[in-house]
């Protein structure tokens, strides 16, 4: 398998790892055959992506057992590849306390059938979250091996400056709902002390934060409007982005949704783009968005198409 020369690579917290700005989201993957997984991922490494996002939710874990399945098809490909799964979601709740993050990380790692993980994800935040009890799981599963780096989701600034207050690591990620049909946190710079409805606050400047504490900010659902509403590619309520989206495609020879892509890629932080398809075709498609560096003007003419306005 030859990997891609012009994919872009992060650079991951205090680790010597580097991360695919494109990862490929594996959430669906319990919905695929063992042959067509395998193919999903053969297609992401040709395609420059090495970087794997799971969670022990995600299809009833199903979707960590298939992925172990390839891997255990393809034990070569373990050690170029980076692999994060997330834990904390079950039985209606979040859950940080130690005893669930370490029995999660187990179950994860036998599913996997890797012997560690590259980055855990915290999932969505937990309120009553301590964060000395999530530093004991951290450092339990750091001095094992089980996991060299960590982050979290869904969070806003100051509940990971909470977090990270008590923890001997470096928080490498937070993974946030990030689209051209889903602006509030790239609205609230915009907008800062204007009356304009884009000026509600609803992340508290965490894009800001991130990128100043060369925190990767990982976007899931990147072509969807609201919260799992579909992806706007296409949608004629959003007739004026999908005319712009088309145009720049034409320009840069790609398909609309490589633009929506790089729109995120674009934004002058460690951006990382999560894709949630199963489709090869799809998948070789998002992986050109790291070739395209669009310009500030092609960048706020896709902001505005979005039907945002500048105050």
């Amino acid at each position: 398998m030859k990997k891609r020369e012009d994919m872009e690579y992060l650079e991951w917290g205090s680790t010597e790892n580097k991360a695919s700005v494109i990862g490929l989201g594996c959430m669906r993957m319990a919905n695929i055959t063992l042959a067509e997984a395998d193919k999903v991922v053969k297609t992401a490494l040709d395609s420059g992506i090495n970087f794997f996002d799971h969670a022990d939710i995600y299809g009833g874990g199903k979707s960590e057992s298939l992925f172990g399945q390839v891997l255990a098809k393809n034990p070569s490909i373990r050690d170029r590849i980076f692999i994060q799964s997330k834990c904390a979601i079950h039985d209606g709740m979040y859950d940080f306390s130690k005893d669930y993050i370490l029995k999660s990380v187990d179950g994860i790692l036998d599913r996997l059938g890797t012997d560690h993980l590259d980055c855990l994800l915290l999932h969505r935040p937990d309120a009553l979250m301590e964060p000395d009890e999530v530093n004991q799981a951290f450092t339990e599963l750091h001095k094992a091996g089980k996991v060299l780096s960590f982050g979290v989701s869904n969070m806003n600034r100051f509940q990971i400056e909470l977090l990270q207050g008590g923890l001997d690591y470096q928080i490498s990620a937070d993974q946030l709902q990030m689209s051209l049909a889903h602006t509030p946190m790239i609205d609230e710079g915009i907008n800062v002390n204007t009356q304009f409805d884009g000026a509600v606050t609803r992340a508290s400047g965490t894009l800001e934060y991130c990128r100043q504490n060369g925190i990767v900010v990982q976007c899931w659902s990147p072509i969807q409007k609201g919260f799992f509403g579909g992806p706007f590619i296409g949608d004629p309520s959003y007739s004026e982005l999908n005319e712009v989206l088309g145009s720049l495609a034409e320009q840069y020879h790609v398909k609309p949704d490589a633009i929506a892509y790089s729109w995120l890629l674009r934004y002058p932080a460690k951006m990382q783009v999560i894709l949630g398809t199963m489709n090869a075709t799809r998948i070789q498609n998002a992986a050109k968005a790291a070739d395209i560096r669009l310009t500030r003007e092609q960048w706020y003419s896709l902001y505005k198409a979005a039907g945002n306005k500048l105050p």
